[in-house]
This record gives structure tokens, sequence and C-alpha cells, in this order.
């Protein structure tokens, strides 16, 4: 047993650190966090400070009876978390649950897992920093109170099951007004008018007139004018530009940037970043600061003069505009420049080789620009129509970011000169719509909330994760949809008009607020508007800040919070179900006399003719795709109740019924059951009804490779291949089984001997 203990929360980074360390070092992992507030109750003492109560979980308990021997045996425990608040907790927690001695346990931080860096970590180390542990501890408190003691209250007034987080429920907010900005919006046309002139050999200059038109009668207008009139180049003006480099990459500028370059989610950025990080290859992963070491900055220059030239060169310093940048000490960076790529894993090569480009980039030269603008004159009107280019003269950091999509060629405007008159080929008047403000992507949802202040590096992923897998909000491809576009086009000196249809809104990853997150995002900010405002948010975040400078007390900030959102919480009793969940009445049943209702149920928004004191049950039906609670009318519930539909029957004279389920809209014909996601149960046809059907029965029948006459047993084409199913268990066929040759006894064995549906896998860990 060697005479120091290093303890590290990841077992990939221990196996790196261990590598730089000599044979006097043992290195461990706690796998994370070894304790926490346990899954039930508060578990905070709100009459005595709010203090925390902490329990070790059961799967790591094995952990920590193993770490207690090492640390039993060894002479000085060196814990070596990550440099942020969450890993100086983790760090305190060992501390406490091993019951280290503070004369033989050293605190070693480091912003990346290279040989240099480990070992000037273990030549100056330190104690536990107490108030990053408060600051981490008072996030955690915080949350625990809004969560355990609001959650029962969404319980109780909106839907079992519903649960309401400080930040998350902020995000969710976003998100729900954003969608409501969306669907207030009034769109508005106009006219762009457009040229293309014939310069000769080929070559076309494309001009725009400055302004837009309102109107299809303002553009034959303008087309009219126009007609047989001469165009000649008035002026040329040149202007020198200049593009600066971005500065290196930060938690949210990393996710931003690999969402829209490599189409990444956040949490894939995070993850693959995460390994990178721990197998030594960038330093942390975790930071809002876009500060380099001086060691980088020296070999960054090296590098791009050895591959590049000096010119290339231009050293920078960044400075990190919020004031609470914390988090780390520097820029997510390579933690060696001069390694471009690496190997292995596909995504972890393109995330660091984007990592790299940047961190190159930002201290590169500017890339020098020349901008011409042509001004081409009209001799019937005053109007005159301009055309755009420039010219990179020097691509300076281009060469290495943004290369693939800023050049100049494409920019670049044709050779022309003042009083050239240019050939008109043809002008178009093209009808355009305003357009809403763009739903979020995880990515941009990142950039609003780091915009705003709200959380910090290390609770965007794990947030966006949280608002999704609650079920407030849905990641959506949107197919948009069908609109007429008026285009009118001036050639050979006659006007034509046709109206043309264009999808637009087409919209992929999309963040779309669910009915229940409208709910519940509208019954928080009417009942506990504290939580969910935004400066409020924002405050909090700057008050964890002071805490974690050892300039506000950890149980003070709670108590000032608690006490008004006690209150507000005592209030809420008040507050009728039908309130909470925008339940109301739409009028009556034509037919019955009896009330119609909308409301929210276990999945998803209904409608409800009758009551439960009726003497006949009350009726059902689920709104469909597109229709909300907020709007639907009365006429429209109606129509709901026209489902279940029987379309026609089959050539068998089985008849056919349309309805909206579960999981979507469907057909029925016996005890067969049809998905018609792309049709409405309500229009569906017989014809098409009837091919649905028969497709699917066509699959049946392949999907059955062999059934057993007087047992339950089958042998079925699965989705990853053939498997047997007695409709209970499933079984795999081993590879070296013909799945048509197997005996019924083969059959019942293989089912005897598979684990039951939904049990987990135990694998031994390898010693």
């Amino acid at each position: 047993m060697s005479k120091n203990l290093v303890i590290v929360e990841s077992p990939a980074k221990a196996k790196t650190i261990e590598k730089f360390l000599g044979k006097d070092f043992t290195v461990k992992s706690s796998f994370g966090h070894i304790r926490d507030l346990p899954k039930k109750g508060m578990s905070v003492d709100i009459e005595n400070g709010f203090l925390p109560t902490y329990e070790v979980s059961k799967e790591k308990k094995k952990t920590v009876t193993e770490l207690r021997k090492y640390v039993k045996n060894s002479d000085i425990v060196w814990l070596a978390s990550d440099e942020d608040r969450e890993g100086e907790a983790i760090a305190w927690h060992l501390c406490e649950a091993l019951k280290l001695d503070k004369k033989k346990t050293k605190r070693i931080v480091f912003h990346e897992i290279t040989k240099p860096a480990i070992q000037n970590a273990v030549k100056n180390p330190r104690e536990v920093d107490q108030n990053l542990v408060d600051a981490q501890q008072a996030r955690r408190v915080l949350d625990r109170l809004v969560g355990y003691e609001l959650s029962p209250v969404l319980w109780k007034k909106v839907q079992a099951g519903l649960s309401a987080g400080r930040v998350q429920s902020v995000a969710v907010r976003l998100i729900v007004e954003r969608e409501r900005e969306i669907e207030a919006f009034e769109t508005a046309s106009s006219f762009k008018i457009t040229a293309e002139f014939d310069l000769g050999g080929g070559k076309i200059l494309h001009a725009e007139l400055p302004k837009k038109l309102t109107s299809v009668d303002e553009v034959r207008d303008f087309l009219n004018k126009v007609k047989g009139a001469e165009f000649k180049v008035e002026n040329l003006e040149t202007k020198p530009g200049k593009k600066s480099p971005s500065a290196p990459f930060t938690t949210s500028t990393l996710q931003q940037e690999a969402s829209s370059k490599l189409g990444f989610s956040v949490k894939q950025t995070m993850m693959v970043a995460q390994k990178l990080y721990e197998s030594g290859k960038i330093t942390y992963m975790r930071t809002d600061s876009v500060n380099l070491s001086n060691q980088a900055l020296t070999q960054a220059a090296k590098e791009i003069e050895k591959n590049f030239g000096k010119n290339y060169v231009k050293v920078r310093k960044f400075k990190t505009k919020s004031a609470s940048a914390q988090e780390a000490h520097e820029a997510i960076r390579p933690t060696d420049i001069s390694i471009s790529e690496i190997s292995g894993d596909n995504n972890a090569q393109r995330l660091y080789q984007l990592i790299w480009r940047r961190t190159i980039a930002s201290q590169m030269a500017e890339a020098q620009i020349e901008k011409t603008i042509a001004t081409i004159g009209i001799s019937t009107i005053d109007e005159v129509l301009t055309a755009n280019g420039e010219v990179i003269k020097f691509d300076g950091f281009l060469k290495v970011y943004m290369a693939d999509s800023a050049t100049g060629e494409e920019k670049m405007l044709p050779p022309i000169n003042v009083g050239q008159d240019l050939p008109l080929i043809q002008m178009i008047g093209k009808e355009q719509f305003s357009k809403p403000p763009a739903r979020f992507t995880e990515a941009s949802l990142v950039k609003k909330l780091e915009e705003m202040g709200i959380g910090r590096p290390s609770t965007y992923a794990p947030t966006i994760s949280t608002i999704q897998d609650r079920g407030y909000v849905e990641k959506k491809d949107l197919e948009g949809k069908e609109r007429d576009i008026m285009t009118l086009t001036l050639k050979k000196e006659q006007i034509s008009e046709e109206s043309i249809v264009e999808r637009t809104g087409s919209e992929k990853a999309k963040l779309c607020p669910t009915t229940i997150g409208r709910i519940v995002t509208d019954f928080l900010v009417k009942n506990f508007e504290e939580v969910v405002n935004y400066n409020f948010t924002v405050k909090v975040e700057e008050e964890f800040d002071s805490i974690a400078e050892g300039k506000k007390a950890c149980n003070k900030m709670i108590g000032t919070f608690y006490k008004g959102f006690h209150q507000t919480i005592e209030k809420a009793a008040d507050i009728s179900r039908e309130e909470a969940t925008q339940s109301r009445e739409l009028g009556k049943d034509p037919k019955s006399g009896k009330p119609i209702f909308v409301k929210i149920g276990r999945y998803g928004p209904y409608v409800q003719i009758g009551t439960k004191e009726d003497e006949e049950k009350p009726k059902f039906a689920s709104l469909r795709p597109g229709q909300k609670m907020v709007d639907i009318t009365l006429e429209e519930a109606l129509e709901l109740f026209r489902l279940p539909r029987l379309v026609g029957k089959t050539p068998e004279e089985e008849e056919i019924l349309a309805n909206f389920g579960r999981f979507g809209p469907y057909i029925k014909v016996g005890s067969l059951f049809v998905s018609i996601k792309e049709e409405d149960p309500l229009e569906i046809t017989l014809e098409k009804s009837l091919e649905l059907i028969k497709e699917k029965k066509e699959f049946v029948a392949n999907r059955e490779l062999k059934v057993f006459k007087g047992s339950d047993i089958q042998i079925l084409n699965g989705r990853y291949g053939p498997y047997i199913t007695n409709g209970k268990k499933n079984a795999k066929i081993p590879k070296d089984k013909e799945p048509k040759k197997l005996t019924l006894k083969e059959c019942e064995k293989l089912i005897k001997e598979a684990p039951k549906k939904g049990a987990k896998r135990k694998f031994e860990k390898k010693k």
C-alpha cells in the first residue's frame, strides 16, 4: 500500500492522473458524489439554520467502505476533485464521510490533467475552501426547499407527479413566453425588388432596390416605370474593413458552436468534452472564463508562426465580461496546442478539432476585407439599385476558423466601372413575409440564460435535460405551412405575374412547450411570481457568488428567501384546481343539455361532456394535435365527440373505426390497430383506410416466423431481428440457431432463462 492516496471523482480521470504520479501514489475514484440529500423527505432542518442532512447512497456504500480501507493505510490523502463548487463539495463530503484527519488531508486543484499541472498542484496544496462548499450547499438546499414545498402544490392543484425547480421553471417560462410571442405575431408582407444584369462572358451582376415595396400594385407600377429604362453604374464606393476572431470557448459558447457546426445536443457536447478533459486532451470544460494562460498564448503563437507565418500571429488577452466568472481560471483549450488532431472516437475528434481551431484562431490576425458598394442609376426614375460585395485581401484567422463558410470569391462583385451600361436580363418583385421571433434551440436557450445571468456553466446541460424529461418542453421538428407567394417578373419588356406555393416555418430541433408546460408556467407566474421572476433568479445567482467569496452567510441568504416563499405556499391552499389547470366550461351539449368542459389529464388535454354527479358517466375525447386548451371552441369540442367514427366496412363486412388514442390517431378493424399518424381520424377515407390495413396485415404476416399450435409461444421478426415471445417475456435467439428450426421445447427453455421485461442486467465488475 502506497503512502499517498489520491481521490478523484472519475475512474477515467484516475487512470490519466495515475500515469503522472510515482509508485508512492495510489489513485482511486469516488464515482462522483458519495453523499447527498436523501431522495425522500425534505432533509433540511428549517428551524436550525437550514442545516441539511446528508446520507451515503446505497450504491455508494461499497465505494466508501473501500476508500476507508485505503485511507487507513495511507499517510496522506490528496483530494483532487474538480476545481469548481461541485468539485469542492465532493472533496468536503469525502472529508466528512471518510472522517479524514485535517492534518493528513490536502486539497489539490488543476485546470488540466497534464504532468506539469498535476506536479504543480501537488507542490501547492491547500485546504478545502468552505466558502465554495457553502455556495454549492446553498444552491442545493434552496432548490430542495423550492422542490419539496412547491411540487406538492402542483400535485394537488394541477397534476400528480409534477415538480418545480428554481432554474428549470425559469427556463420553461422563457420557452412558453417565446411561443406566445410567435402565436401573437401578425405577419406583414412586402416585396423585394432584385435585378440581374448581363456583363458578358457568362458573368452576371446581382443588384436590388434598397427599400421594400408594400403591395402588388406598387410593384406593378415600379416595373412599368422601368420598362425600356437604361441602367448605368453611377458610383463605386470601396471601404476597407476587418473581421476579428472570437474569444476561446467557455462552456456556453462551446455548447452553441458544437450545436451549429457539429449538430450536437447540449448534453452530448458536455459528455464528449468530459471525456476529452479526463483523458488529458483539453482543459476543464465547465468555465465562464475566456482567459488563456501565458504558456498557452506562447504555444499558440509558436504554432501559428510555424504553420502560417509570422504575419498571422496576433496575441490577444480576452477579458471575461461577467464579474461573477468563478467556475475556472481559464477558457476551454487543448492542453497541448501543438496537437491539432487526435485519434479515437469520431465525435471526440470533431469536438477536439473545433476547440483547437477556436483557440488558435483567437491568437491570429484579423481578416482584412475590402467592401464595395455599386450604385446603379435608372434612366426613367430617380430610384437607384445597389450591389454589394466584399473581397478578402488577407484571410488572417479565417484560414483556420470559419474558412468553410467565408470565402472571398463567393462575395466578390464582377469587374465593373463607373459609367458602364448594364443590359437588364430580368427584374423580379417577390413577396416576402415578416418572420416571428425564432423558437429556442438548446444552444440558443443556453445563450439566453447566460446573457440574463441565470444559472452557471455546470447547470446548463442538466437544466435543459430536466425540462424535457419532465414533459414541460419537447424538442421537435416543425414541418411549417404552405402559403402563396406573389412574384412579378420584368423580362424582355414584358411583365408576367405568378403565384407560387412555398413552405415556410420549417424548423429543426426546436424547443416547444407542452400543454402541461404552459399550465404549470402560468400557475407559477400567477401564484409564485418570485420563483420564476427573471431578476430574482439572477439576484439569487449573485448571492451564491457572494457566499463563494465569503461575503455572505449561507443560512442568512436562504432564510431571507424562505420566509416570503413559505408564506406564498401557505396561501396556495385557497387556489381551486379548476383555476390552476385552466379548466373551463365551453357551453352546453345540444343533444343532452349537459355542460362541456376542457380539462388537462394524465395523458394531456381533453374535453368532457357531463359531470361525475350525473347518473350517466361523463363522455371524454382527447384534443387533436395542434388544438390548445386556451382557444378551443364549443364547435371544435363537439367535433371531437364524433369519434370513434365509422369510416366504412372491409370487403369482409368488418367495421373500420377511426379514433384518437394515447399514442395518436389510429383505425381499428376487429382486434387490429393501425396507426395513422399522417391522417386525421375525422377526415380519413375508406380507400386510404383499406390501403393502410392491407399494409399492416402484410407486416403482421411477415412478422410471424413460426407459431406453435396450442401454445402462446411464437417466433417473430422484430426491429432487431428474430426473437421468441410468449406475450409476457421475450427471449433472444442464439446466433448458432436457425429461428424456423427451433422446437417448442427449445423455445420454452430460452423463455424460462430470459430476464423479465424491464429487468436490468447485472454485470460483475472486472477485478
